[in-house]
């Protein structure tokens, strides 16, 4: 009786703590979920009733004006034809200089590899600074230009670790030095056999180099002068600006308050604009995500 017991005083226990961790992450999701669905909402509704604050959930007013606004605009458009541009040519980047840095890194044959590591795990805390990185870009004559916004951030020291790692831990050794003796070189070795057996984690860095350039707005405040070449999130940030400029002098001109409406019915719409590509592209790479992270944090 005493064994039966304990087993239904077990089953209970795990009951009990199976409930708190469903509510723990019910308001963990509900959390993180609200902010989405309400600017999803707030997209589709009436910006009216989004100043008096009529909007908690669900839209009211429906409206397509804020997104037939946003279309309107070319500023937008060009912002985001500059994004989509910025972040597939950063990305190739990014993926080519890591890859080639990583391999080498993780072959056992390159003399000094560990010293060459800690040089470059360095540079992860310790950096040059806001001022000495821009005048760097400024004589080599990229302010104005694309390259400014994917040169300086052509490589992350903690993607470099996890991609090592990767290379580490899942190409066994005893492969490569079977093509090498084989005649293989060292170059085909790379392009036949490595990058093959590494498209999991190549996924994981497009994802996180993607999403990087895609939400980047900081170089292009320092770097970029010219409004033609603005990315979509600096594009957003001035209908914030204008959005708050307009609050702060008052409702009393009917030109203000139409431009506060405007301004308030487009900040929402293009929010849920620039985020699709992303939401988009994440189920994708989704099970190359979580093996990724795992290998870096791991075995990193």
């Amino acid at each position: 009786m005493s064994t039966i017991t304990n087993v239904k005083q077990k089953i209970s226990d795990d009951k009990a703590f199976d409930v708190v961790i469903y509510i723990i992450a019910f308001v963990i999701i509900a959390i993180v979920l609200y902010p989405l669905l309400f600017v999803v909402s707030a997209s589709f509704s009436d910006p009216a009733k989004i100043i008096n604050g009529e909007v908690w959930l669900w839209p009211k007013g429906v409206t397509l004006d804020s997104y037939a606004n946003v279309f309107k605009d070319e500023r937008i458009w060009n912002a985001y034809k500059n994004t989509i541009m910025y972040t597939v040519v950063g990305t190739f980047i990014n993926i080519v200089l890591t890859t080639l840095l990583a391999y080498p890194l993780s072959r056992k044959d390159l003399p000094e590899r560990n010293f060459l590591m800690l040089f470059i795990v360095f540079t992860m805390f310790f950096s040059g600074g806001i001022i000495p990185t821009y005048l760097v870009v400024q004589n080599l004559g990229l302010i104005d230009s694309i390259w400014a916004m994917v040169i300086p951030s052509a490589i992350a020291t903690y993607n470099v670790i996890v991609m090592r790692t990767f290379f580490q831990s899942s190409i066994p050794w005893e492969l490569q030095e079977a093509a090498l003796i084989d005649g293989c070189s060292n170059f085909r070795l790379f392009l036949r056999i490595i990058l093959p057996l590494s498209k999991p984690i190549i996924a994981v860095m497009v994802l996180f180099y993607a999403v990087g350039h895609w939400n980047s707005f900081f170089s292009a405040l320092i770097y970029l002068n010219d409004d033609h070449l603005y990315p979509l999130q600096i594009i957003l940030r001035e209908i914030l600006i204008q959005n708050q400029s307009a609050t702060d002098i008052g409702l009393t001109d009917f030109e203000m308050v139409k431009q506060i409406m405007l301004a308030e019915s487009m900040k929402y719409a293009v929010i849920v604009i620039a985020s699709l590509p992303v939401i988009v592209m994440y189920p994708f790479v989704q099970k190359y995500f979580v093996k990724g992270v795992m290998v870096g944090s791991i075995k990193g």
